[in-house]
């Protein structure tokens, strides 16, 4: 399975042009994903957009990908259109099952809005597997201390769930799905390797639920996290390049990444893309799995 992921900004490159082709085509030339998780798409807010269906943009540039677009933000302007910012998936595996995980929304005193996990469950080679992307709150660290706690809940209670004995067979939305063999949690968490919050995601769970890990350092040991942002784009991040998008998938599927790297030269958005590779246990070359 070959998945990209990507804080796009709405498109909006350090030249200043809003460019959602230009996006596309560096991913693709990053890697022939399987999987595309984009974070910061918008639909409605002129000022990032333009005015124009970003989510129906990015489907008809990837035909043949399956777009699953959801907003942490939905609102109404003065004339009742709607106003939406969120992440999209788009996956030429097929779906089985789409949840949009609105994150904790603390009420403290800070610039912040709405934040959101985009999972899907698609269908592989080995079995299910979830993929999960998400933007954390990058203005408050309370904002994303409460938002991983919750991206960890949800993990727990979807492995607690797949322990049940019950099953429902019906054809209704009462079906039981088969249990994902793996997940796969990435996107713009907001925060460094160094961060508590990077040691806090990739904590142990209770009762034998597989933890994350870092594709990062499964892949390139204690290498340091090659920056994916602030590379280009020095008047939003005058600290330089640094990284703050990472990849986490479970322990029992670190052993099949065979691929992860940051497209470090790209300049279309603020952040760089970042491109992993999973094989097969028998390394087989098929639908799913590389």
């Amino acid at each position: 399975m070959k998945l990209v992921t990507w804080n796009i900004q709405w498109g909006l490159g350090c030249d200043g042009n809003v460019d959602l082709e230009r996006i596309v085509k560096t991913a693709k030339a990053l890697s022939d994903a399987d999987i595309f998780c984009f974070q910061e798409i918008s639909h409605g807010f002129a000022p990032h957009d333009g005015g124009e269906d970003q989510p129906a943009i990015l489907a008809s540039l990837l035909p043949g990908y399956t777009p699953v677009f959801r907003p942490a933000v939905e609102r109404r302007d003065g004339n009742g259109r709607p106003q939406v910012f969120g992440n999209m998936i788009l996956s030429r595996l097929p779906v089985m099952d789409v949840t949009s995980h609105i994150l904790p929304w603390p009420a403290t005193e800070c610039r912040s809005m709405q934040r959101q996990a985009l999972e899907v469950v698609v269908a592989t080679d080995l079995g299910p597997f979830r993929i999960t992307t998400c933007h954390l709150e990058y203005h408050a660290d309370e904002h994303r201390r409460a938002q991983v706690e919750q991206i960890r809940k949800v993990h727990e209670e979807h492995e607690r769930r797949a322990r049940l004995t019950h099953r429902d067979v019906s054809e209704g939305p009462y079906r039981s799905l088969p249990a994902p063999v793996g997940a796969l949690v990435c996107g713009d968490f907001n925060l460094g390797p160094d961060d508590p919050l990077h040691a806090e995601m990739r904590k142990p769970f209770a009762s034998g639920v597989p933890a994350f890990v870092d594709a990062w350092t499964i892949r390139h040991g204690d290498a340091p996290h090659a920056p994916t942002t602030g590379v280009a784009d020095f008047t939003q991040w005058p600290q330089g390049p640094h990284c703050r998008d990472y990849i986490f998938v479970t322990e029992n599927v670190a052993d099949r990444i065979v691929d992860l790297r940051v497209d470090g030269e790209t300049t279309a958005s603020d952040h760089q893309p970042v491109a992993i590779t999973l094989r097969a246990s028998d390394a087989k070359v098929g639908t799913g799995f590389a």
